[in-house]
């Protein structure tokens, strides 16, 4: 079966994650689409110089209408946030970018999984499904998986623990409503406020350098892409071969957690190779619960003000 992504948007996130797709599975054709119609025909060229180390694929610039036949096309492009620039921030610019891109991949008959993560992600996930028409499994944002993956470095970094040992996760809005899930996070398989040290003014600080960390790297180096370029290969991965794993994503909610608004938002979410399989209602405490409302009520303010037509 022959396997193909499309890539819609060839900055540092869409280049960094091209990269990591091809060294971490087996693609047969990958097409990269940008408005600026150079970066795709460089940066394919460029990829091939790792064939010999990763295997054949056919590796190419391309349109909207090479969707047809694609099983994932993944959305990186929009205008990047700028320094002191909320998510939000970024609405009305990149909202007018994907009405560009969902109609002609629509219209080339494509019919595999629609991954966006070109931010503010929730809302323009919610957007795409809305856009697109697709069934709601077959729409996935990041969400709030690189929030998540912060997270767990900074607790691991804290604790003097590896990585893999640390089970908590970022929810709601991959933004400035999120929330970690403190009251039921696990450290190697120990309850995350049994630790010494570990009070509400350390988690405090927890939370602010984590929703602080992708503002602190733009200043520093223009943009993020290491991490959610990595996110994007792994979910993309899960598609392609079929293997379930369950990540907090932007997921399409429906009355979990009391939510009446059908948007997407950042919960634990089971993905394969028929896109969403399950929306997980995780554990929450009533405060936290509390939270996950809010920014649901916050995204529902945003797309309440967005015009389609």
């Amino acid at each position: 079966m022959n396997k193909k992504v499309l890539l819609v948007g060839d900055g540092a996130v869409g280049s960094t994650f091209a990269n990591d797709l091809l060294q971490h599975t087996r693609v047969d054709e990958l097409v990269i689409c940008d408005v600026v119609k150079k970066r795709p025909l460089g940066d394919s060229m460029d990829l091939e110089d790792i064939l010999p180390f990763t295997g054949e694929c056919n590796i190419h610039s391309g349109e909207y209408s090479d969707a047809k036949d694609a099983d994932v096309v993944v959305i990186t492009a929009g205008v990047p946030r700028k320094p002191g620039e909320s998510r939000l921030d970024l609405v009305n610019k990149n909202v007018n970018i994907l009405k560009s891109i969902i109609q002609p991949v629509v219209e080339s008959g494509f019919n595999g999984i629609f991954l966006v993560s070109a931010n503010p992600v929730d809302i323009l996930t919610t957007l795409t499904q809305k856009l697109s028409g697709f069934p709601k499994n077959k729409v996935i944002g990041t969400g709030t998986s690189l929030d998540s993956a912060r997270l767990k470095v900074d607790l691991a970094r804290r604790l003097h623990v590896p990585v893999a040992e640390v089970n908590s996760m970022v929810l709601g809005e991959h933004g400035d409503t999120s929330f970690e899930n403190f009251d039921e996070s696990t450290v190697s398989g120990k309850p995350l406020k049994d630790f010494d040290g570990i009070d509400n003014s350390v988690l405090d600080q927890v939370e602010s350098g984590i929703r602080k960390k992708g503002g602190k790297i733009i200043e520093n180096k223009g943009a993020t892409f290491y991490g959610i370029a990595m996110m994007l290969t792994q979910i993309v991965t899960a598609i392609l071969n079929n293997r379930s794993i369950a990540l907090p994503l932007s997921a399409p909610i429906n009355g979990e957690y009391g939510i009446k608004s059908e948007l997407y938002l950042g919960t634990p979410t089971v993905i394969n190779g028929a896109g969403i399989s399950q929306v997980l209602e995780t554990k929450l405490s009533e405060t936290e619960k509390a939270k996950m409302l809010n920014s649901a009520s916050k995204m529902q303010e945003v797309l309440d003000n967005i015009t389609l037509d």
